[in-house]
């Protein structure tokens, strides 16, 4: 029979999970860098999926997922959160047929940048993209260090910092829009109640200047945006004191290489690059000097 593409339901999210982590785990395997993807609930994919249905995809052969899609859309930004096959079916045009169909979401939206985060030795989903106009534009890269280890060497300015309200949901939509041009409104509601994160409003004298999201379990920073540049040293090493507190064995973060006084931060505190990746798009967007992403998929 032939592969079946059909619009993504809630129960097929777990097992589209699933292949992702073994697409991913398998792919970082072959390129020297051993595993790193584990499962989690898919809680932020139900939440697209409950928001914007359109946007999620899976390929099914026999009852069996070997595809799975899923984009976002946040005022002009269409974004590519995941695209996958399974590794023993990938060459035969799934993917291809997967992305026809998130693109199809993209235009339906009206958006107006398309962009996406991937491996930067994904040389061949880069190909794909590039064909579809979305180029290159920075790397980003993923750091890590023993909690121990980074909380022996904190020191620098510092912010005040809050936890983060739902009332503070204007001032962060007006940071969004400086760091990345768009409001995520909605996503911020997702992060303030997801159990696993911890929000925290990042203050400059009485202005909330900035945000920063902590997993509770994991130490992972991110995301984090300051209203301005020059707040991001003293936001980051805000965010590592918020990060090694929580007492985690590891802190991480997704830093861009035009993050400079972040990524500065961050090898002052013996993190290591662990790995890279890129952010390709069909045009520049945003400041991001001014904003570090959660992961590739949240961006």
């Amino acid at each position: 029979m032939p592969v079946l593409y059909r619009p993504a339901r809630a129960q097929d999210l777990e097992r589209a999970d699933a292949l992702v982590v073994a697409s991913i785990n398998d792919l970082t395997g072959r390129h020297g860098f051993g595993p790193m993807a584990v499962a989690r609930p898919p809680s932020f994919q139900l939440f697209s999926l409950n928001d914007d249905a359109g946007g999620l995809w899976v390929a099914e052969d026999a009852d069996e997922i070997v595809g799975f899609a899923w984009s976002w859309v946040s005022g002009d930004l269409w974004f590519l959160a995941q695209l996958f096959v399974s590794p023993d079916r990938q060459g035969s045009g799934i993917g291809n047929e997967l992305l026809k169909r998130t693109l199809d979401h993209a235009r339906l939206s009206g958006a107006g940048s398309k962009a996406l985060i991937t491996f930067t030795f994904n040389t061949v989903s880069q190909g794909l993209y590039l064909r579809h106009g979305m180029f290159p534009r920075f790397p980003i890269y993923m750091v890590s260090a023993a909690r121990d280890g980074v909380s022996g060497r904190l020191r620098g300015p510092q912010l005040d910092y809050r936890p983060l309200e739902e009332a503070h949901l204007p001032a962060l939509a007006r940071i969004d829009v400086e760091a990345l041009g768009v409001s995520r409104q909605k996503h911020h509601r997702y992060l303030i109640g997801d159990s696993a994160t911890r929000g925290f409003a990042l203050y400059v004298a009485n202005e909330c200047a900035g945000y920063v999201y902590i997993g509770e379990e994991t130490g992972h920073i991110g995301p984090l945006a300051v209203v301005r540049p020059g707040f991001l040293d003293a936001a980051f090493r805000t965010a590592l004191r918020l990060a090694c507190a929580r007492g985690s064995p590891q802190v991480s973060a997704f830093v861009p290489g035009l993050a400079e006084p972040a990524l500065a931060a961050a090898i002052e505190h013996r993190m290591r690059l662990t790995f890279p990746m890129v952010l390709m798009s069909t045009q520049a967007f945003g400041n991001w000097s001014q904003y570090l992403p959660r992961n590739p998929g949240f961006m």
